[in-house]
């Protein structure tokens, strides 16, 4: 005897099972990356439910939201049952949970770690494929008075301008800096020229009474402190 096809739609599971509703009953926090990303999607594919469709292309990254962030339209476009609907709602999403978490962090708005400096920034370089440079401009209690991006470069490097980075920090009364830029490469370890534009920064920004922090460099899982490992 011939069985029949099991249906893969979300209205024929229990009524617990259904994201939707079981973000509704029993509130957000228990559900899966999965579950969220079908609540995103709305729907599935002849042959998946959006639960399913979401597994598969949560597995294909290793199951990292960060790598689902970084997906183009026509790359989320490249999976069975994600038209441009789907996957504009997608890219949506994950860029409010980014502005979310550089908005956090702002909001606090006062340095107090390298590790605060790497949660403020993270969000807004970590995970783009080119080298960017970027100044806080801090006050005399180290809140950020303004954050600048000082330069925009291919992958291999960066053009810094010390004496536009000095213009500024007299015109918003700064006290104090912080110098930060991204590795697209992943690796932690300053170059030579990382390290000759900070004692650069550090030697000019002296002349006029401002303190250079730190130096810190992002990727997108970690960071790299010259104030931590005593290089300013």
């Amino acid at each position: 005897m011939t069985e029949k096809p099991t249906s893969f739609s979300i209205k024929n599971w229990s009524q617990a099972d259904r994201p939707r509703e079981k973000l509704r009953d029993k509130g957000k926090a228990i559900l899966s990356d999965a579950e969220l990303v079908a609540i995103l999607l709305g729907s599935g594919n002849r042959n998946e439910s959006a639960v399913a469709l979401s597994k598969r292309i949560l597995a294909s990254l290793d199951h990292n939201l960060y790598e689902l962030g970084k997906l183009s339209l026509k790359q989320l476009m490249s999976f069975k049952g994600i038209g441009e609907a789907k996957a504009i709602t997608i890219v949506a999403a994950m860029e409010l949970g980014k502005r979310r978490r550089g908005e956090d962090a702002l909001q606090k708005n006062k340095i107090t770690s390298s590790a605060s400096v790497f949660e403020l920034m993270q969000p807004i370089i970590g995970e783009l494929s080119h080298e960017e440079f970027w100044i806080l401009y801090l006050n005399n209690s180290n809140k950020v008075i303004q954050k600048s991006q000082l330069s925009k470069g291919g992958i291999t490097g960066t053009i810094v301008d010390v004496r536009l980075v000095l213009k500024n920090a007299l015109e918003v009364g700064a006290v104090s800096l912080l110098l930060v830029h991204n590795h697209p490469s992943g690796t932690l370890k300053p170059s030579e020229a990382d390290k000759l534009i900070t004692q650069k920064l550090k030697v000019a920004a002296q002349s006029l009474d401002i303190k250079v922090l730190d130096h810190v460099i992002v990727t997108e899982k970690a960071y790299f402190s010259f104030a931590d490992e005593n290089l300013l």
